[in-house]
């Protein structure tokens, strides 16, 4: 989702790290108030791990706990939420499970499947990685706060460099419905009836408007990802 940052920022303090914290897509939804009371989530777990050696990187684990938990804590707060993706082992029992079908057809249609569980009168989302172990619940609030400030469809983390981390950010979830609507059609109309299956996440939400924001609190960034082993191994050293 983004290279490393060139330049490590400052070891996170004990209070931001979440290691030890506790722990079809839909038509006709109704309008919505801009202000942001409850939440939900859905987390991408899938994906083939190609450059961790097959791996599910959900599972694999930073200072001891795998990085599936560490997202789940940054969003207690969400109901309902959604993991999509074939993981099943511990998962709390309020957590719901889909899989995109069929498997393997890409983030945008895991999105869809996870979008699908939503209640209708869901009003936003967290949209998020399953593989984020610096995602935080102040970095979560932190998201909510700038949604429920301005009247956009979405708020999105991005990187030092400007780049928009498109699976770390929160959603109004009729806009969001509206987009797969969209790209389903068009993609239909143009790859023979795809549909959603192999459609990248920037395609996704090209249309919406989005805020952009910049991490800028002590502390590994929330939108650090870990794509590959170097990723790991930077994670670990920042959870030290």
């Amino acid at each position: 989702m983004r290279p490393a940052p060139a330049t490590p920022p400052k070891r996170a303090p004990r209070r931001w790290r979440p290691l030890g914290a506790a722990g079809g897509y839909g038509h006709g939804v109704q309008g919505f108030a801009h202000g942001v009371q409850g939440f939900a989530a859905i987390m991408l777990a899938g994906g083939a791990g190609r450059r961790l050696g097959g791996a599910a990187k959900p599972s694999l684990p930073v200072a001891g706990r795998r990085m599936l938990d560490l997202v789940l804590d940054a969003v207690a707060d969400a109901a309902p939420v959604v993991v999509v993706g074939r993981v099943s082992d511990g998962l709390p029992a309020h957590v719901l499970t889909t899989v995109e079908d069929p498997p393997g057809e890409g983030p945008v249609a895991a999105a869809a499947a996870g979008v699908a569980l939503l209640p209708r009168d869901t009003e936003c989302v967290a949209l998020l990685a399953a593989d984020l172990p610096f995602l935080t619940r102040p970095a979560v609030a932190q998201l909510r706060r700038h949604l429920d400030s301005s009247t956009v469809d979405g708020v999105l983390y991005v990187d030092g460099a400007g780049r928009r981390q498109l699976l770390c950010g929160l959603w109004r979830v009729p806009p969001l419905r509206a987009a797969f609507d969209r790209l389903a059609h068009g993609s239909q109309a143009a790859a023979g009836g795809r549909g959603l299956a192999g459609a990248s996440m920037r395609a996704l939400l090209a249309g919406l408007h989005a805020r952009e924001v910049a991490w800028s609190e002590p502390g590994p960034p929330p939108w650090f990802d870990c794509d590959t082993d170097d990723d790991l191994r930077q994670a670990e050293e920042w959870a030290r």
